[in-house]
């Protein structure tokens, strides 16, 4: 597909444009209506197409735990009869807790982890069905409460009796944004995993007491301009950080409901990467 319309997808589902004008742009590019009402349907996410994760090895439950206003929805996850595990807390994307993640938060059980893929809508009455709603809905987050609500995510897990109290995270997106923050503001942070995540403020970095790994499309203009200020404050602060920018592939690559944007082959080896950190980090 033409990278101008994943561009301008990606504007859109970042609130650059609103879908008004996105349509009117993508006719534009596809050459009539008629034809942008066919693309439209590549560049959405497919959850139905999209093949669901399963495991018998796993068990899987809907939980809460104190937030700031109120109760935190979550979806934990498990390996079956195992305890003094290492945890993972996984962040969603601008849409909220879908099934894609929620997919995502089970994998991460069937490598050994309890996973707990919150929902930072809950204040707002949770994750919407429609995505356009939980992208407006994401916007409405007061950021120092959804900042809070995550770190008492991380101190939920640490708690937990069937943990080790080593407590990692993981995100995609918005969620990438989020553990670059959540680095920086929780100094008992094992390690920090960021898919195409906004960067902090440079002066920030010097926080970071975690081991940070992160992933970016070659073609993702919008967030990697910021890479060249982070790495060099990650440099200069001695942080251990690896960083990895996969050619080719575009925002959201992981996503494998996103079938113009999925990299089967980046996806599988920012995975491998990511586990072989967490493993070392939180086992």
């Amino acid at each position: 597909m033409d990278q101008k319309i994943i561009n301008l997808y990606d504007a859109y589902t970042h609130s650059q444009i609103n879908r008004k004008d996105f349509m009117k742009k993508l006719a534009i590019l596809a050459g009539s209506t008629a034809l942008a009402a066919t693309i439209l349907p590549l560049l959405e996410n497919n959850y139905v197409a999209a093949a669901g994760f399963t495991s018998d090895d796993i068990e899987v439950e809907n939980i809460t735990y104190p937030g700031v206003d109120g109760e935190m929805k979550a979806v934990l996850a498990k390996p079956k009869g195992k305890k003094k595990l290492g945890c993972v807390l996984v962040i969603h994307e601008n849409r909220g807790l879908n099934p894609h993640i929620i997919d995502v938060t089970k994998r991460v059980a069937a490598e050994g982890f309890i996973a707990l893929g919150v929902d930072a809508l809950s204040p707002l009455g949770g994750t919407p069905a429609d995505e356009d709603k939980g992208r407006e809905l994401i916007g409405k987050l007061d950021a120092e409460k959804n900042l809070q609500n995550y770190l008492k995510g991380l101190d939920y897990l640490r708690q937990r009796k069937d943990g080790n109290g080593k407590v990692g995270c993981m995100g995609f997106c918005w969620g990438g944004g989020m553990a670059n923050k959540l680095a920086v503001n929780d100094l008992k942070l094992q390690a920090a995993v960021a898919y195409y995540g906004a960067q902090p403020n440079a002066t920030d970095v010097a926080k970071i007491k975690a081991s940070v790994m992160l992933h970016y499309g070659g073609l993702d203009e919008r967030i990697n301009a910021g890479i060249p200020a982070y790495e060099q404050a990650l440099k200069d602060n001695k942080i251990d950080y690896k960083l990895y920018i996969y050619d080719g592939v575009n925002h959201a690559f992981n996503n494998n409901t996103s079938p113009t944007r999925y990299n089967e082959a980046a996806a599988k080896l920012a995975w491998q990467r990511t586990m072989e950190l967490f493993k070392q980090k939180l086992g």
